[in-house]
């Protein structure tokens, strides 16, 4: 693969292994899809999802590396500063846009429930991290 992939092919290639980790019809995978709420991903499936990214869009010239908590968030919850009340305050938000422009919060500003967080994670949000990371 090089780096002048279209978008057409990240979805593609992002659809395929969706199907793969989560056992999906290809009909289910769509860029609005929530990898939780309507692909049923669980957390243990994010890090074979974030695998199966890393080996597809890998070449012999240049790996495809996710840096741990680059793709998806871990251990924020646990910071009062980030977190309070079960959800995340400003500060929160801010790093959480930092880490992962690739997410559209629109819907979650309102909300800002740590419960809900994984429904930020979209077919759409995976298709737009891999085509930031390929022309970084």
């Amino acid at each position: 693969m090089n780096h002048a992939l279209t978008h057409d092919q990240i979805f593609d290639s992002v659809r395929e292994i969706l199907c793969d980790a989560l056992g999906v019809d290809e009909d289910d995978v769509t860029p609005a899809a929530s990898l939780t709420k309507d692909l049923g991903a669980e957390s243990i499936d994010f890090l074979d999802i974030n695998f199966k990214i890393e080996k597809k869009f890998s070449t012999p010239e240049k790996a495809f590396k996710i840096n741990q908590g680059e793709l998806f968030p871990e251990n924020l919850t646990s910071d009062a500063s980030l977190v309070k009340d079960g959800k995340f305050t400003d500060a929160g938000m801010e790093l959480l846009r930092t880490k992962m422009p690739h997410v559209d919060y629109s819907a979650f500003d309102a909300d800002r429930s740590v419960d809900n967080v994984s429904e930020l994670f979209t077919v759409k949000s995976l298709c737009d991290f891999v085509a930031r990371k390929l022309a970084a």
